[in-house]
């Protein structure tokens, strides 16, 4: 399936943003519509034959795993993120579909000669890449220097942006993309300290959890303050 610009919902947000229609157009027609399904791979690790991506709808998980074939969460990717690496031989890790997802896809040779014809395009992906290394390096610090509280408050906050149609605005209601397993594994806290967190969160007023896993932003300076406090 071929591209629809006009239609895409992150048409103003995406890498391609920085294009002009014409240039968008001629990128499109290289591009193809992929869907995927909650748990459906995008490409696993050791994969040579992989896509570039930019993610229209949905949430990805970009997942290693150890010696015991236990899952670690290493990055999220969330609408108008780019995934795939193009610079390597093969796939280092996997890309796992959070949600029901949609793609704009591209083979990798694609993808550079686009890179090579448009200069604008190939700043607007290091700028990401680096918002992207930066975003990583948070979660890094934060995990060893901030307490269960922040670091949940933290990934809400992050959430909650992500969800929304506005840069500067976070969305009031929005379903968490994670279970609470899976918040876990990313946060590096048990099942239950997440549930009593989110308890206290909810207590605090920064909160409302609705049904499994749909929050209410009530606070969102709040929960921004608690995202930035440390042990001690």
């Amino acid at each position: 399936m071929s591209l629809a610009c006009a239609e895409c919902p992150v048409r103003d947000s995406a890498a391609c943003a920085v294009l002009s229609e014409e240039e968008r157009k001629a990128l499109a027609s290289a591009g193809r519509t992929r869907k995927l399904s909650r748990g459906e791979l995008l490409f696993a690790a050791g994969d040579t034959d992989t896509a570039c991506a930019t993610l229209v709808t949905g949430a990805l998980k970009v997942v290693a795993h150890n010696v015991d074939g236990n899952e670690q969460i290493l990055a999220l990717i969330h609408p108008s993120g780019f995934i795939g690496e193009m610079f390597a031989p093969f796939a280092q890790h996997d890309v796992v579909s959070l949600t029901d997802s949609q793609l704009c896809t591209f083979a990798r040779k694609d993808m550079e000669r686009a890179i090579d014809e448009y200069p604008a395009l190939a700043r607007a992906l290091l700028r990401r890449s680096q918002e992207d290394l930066h975003s990583a390096r948070s979660m890094l610090e934060r995990t060893a220097r901030a307490s269960a509280e922040s670091r949940l408050a933290a990934l809400i906050h992050d959430f909650a942006h992500a969800a929304s149609d506005s840069p500067c605005h976070p969305a009031s209601q929005f379903d968490l993309p994670l279970t609470r397993g899976e918040i876990a594994n990313m946060l590096g806290l048990t099942i239950e300290t997440v549930s009593r967190k989110l308890s206290d969160l909810e207590k605090m007023g920064a909160i409302r959890r609705k049904g499994k896993r749909g929050i209410e932003l009530l606070d969102p300076a709040l929960l921004l303050s608690l995202s930035r406090k440390e042990f001690g």
